[in-house]
């Protein structure tokens, strides 16, 4: 073989290690980083595959469930009469909203334990986004009037 034959093969097996380098970085990232949406009932009848996934379980927290140890948080997720113990153990601090009757997504692994280990909590405090009520008919509205600027059009 031409020296110029054994560096063009030389090089294309270099490139080929290299994309196939990169496309298993590609693969186990994705893998890695891979959630399941469940509901607890789903969870529950996931049998031995709920053990492999990551998984992202939302509910209700309990309220009176919540036990915090600086940033690890024991509680309870209630999702239609299903109840789910959650163990966070995070980096930062659950958020602020994360309370009794709030509403949390953990996303994390379920243990044969039975409880859910969870490295990630999102919560919403559902009456923060409510709507504002209506006023009752025949009653005071608690809009004011916008001040008019005395100079109409329509004299």
């Amino acid at each position: 073989m031409s020296s110029q034959t054994t560096k063009f093969l030389k090089f294309g097996s270099a490139m080929v290690v290299i994309l196939l380098a990169l496309g298993y970085l590609a693969y186990t990232g994705v893998q890695e980083s891979k959630s399941y949406y469940v509901t607890i009932k789903e969870l529950r009848g996931l049998g031995d595959g709920a053990y492999s996934k990551r998984l992202r379980v939302a509910g209700n927290v309990q309220p009176g469930s919540i036990r915090r140890s600086g940033t690890n948080v024991n509680f309870v997720l209630v999702e239609n009469d299903q109840l789910l113990n959650v163990v966070y153990n995070g980096t930062e601090p659950p958020p602020d909203t994360f309370k009794d009757n709030a509403q949390a997504l953990a996303e994390g692994k379920f243990n044969r334990d039975g409880v859910f280990y969870a490295k990630q909590i999102q919560a919403k405090c559902a009456s923060k986004y409510a709507p504002q009520q209506e006023a009752p008919a025949g009653g005071t509205s608690n809009m004011s009037a916008v001040p008019s600027s005395g100079n109409s059009t329509d004299n």
